[in-house]
């Protein structure tokens, strides 16, 4: 990923690797035994993504990225918390990624699982409270604005998440001001492998 040099080229790079892996035309870049054993020096990610822990959502392979590119935090829903937050200020900060993507996906059971208990008006006993407490304001947020559907709600997740991230993070906050980091919020469709975007944040 050489040929990128800001946040929004990254992203359109990105879409394109994505593009290939959609239509079964991947090219497996930075993916050798030299590549492999140049990284014992380091990394450079052009890329912090927080996703998904779903098995169906292999981030690096659905952008068709290789070895380094991508510094990846996956939690069931892609929620936030303290360690994912310092994830992403690690990546920002240390690794100077240009671009911050958090990306939903289609059909996730962990915003399912917030989404029917909102519905329902009753919380999971177990561990998975966890995560459906910290999803289930972005159900309340997308039905409260009409957007009540699933696919609606994967969507809205991401983007408040995304904007929860720039408002957490300082040094992202920053970056996104002055136009050194970028920030994404994206949704993955299982059916056609496609990645969408649902906001940007590229100052211009």
């Amino acid at each position: 990923m050489t040929d990128t040099t800001t946040p929004a080229q990254v992203w359109e790079t990105l879409l394109s690797g994505n593009d290939r892996f959609a239509t079964d035309n991947v090219l497996h870049p930075n993916s050798t035994v030299e590549r492999r054993l140049e990284l014992r020096d380091g990394q450079a990610p052009v890329a912090a993504v927080l996703a998904c822990s779903d098995s169906r959502v292999p981030v690096e392979l659905l952008f068709d990225a290789g070895l380094g590119d991508m510094f990846v935090i996956r939690t069931a829903g892609g929620c936030v918390d303290a360690a994912v937050s310092g994830s992403v200020d690690f990546a920002v900060s240390s690794l100077g990624v240009k671009l911050v993507i958090v990306l939903s996906h289609e059909a996730c059971g962990a915003i399912g699982a917030a989404y029917t208990a909102v519905e329902q008006a009753e919380v999971p006993l177990g561990l998975q409270r966890v995560f459906v407490e910290k999803i289930a304001p972005s159900v309340i947020w997308a039905k409260g604005h009409g957007k009540g559907e699933r696919d609606d709600v994967e969507r809205e997740h991401a983007r408040i998440t995304a904007q929860h991230l720039i408002d957490r993070i300082p040094a992202l906050q920053d970056g996104a001001a002055d136009g050194t980091i970028g920030v994404v919020a994206a949704r993955y469709s299982l059916a056609d492998g496609r990645v969408e975007t649902v906001s940007e944040h590229f100052a211009r």
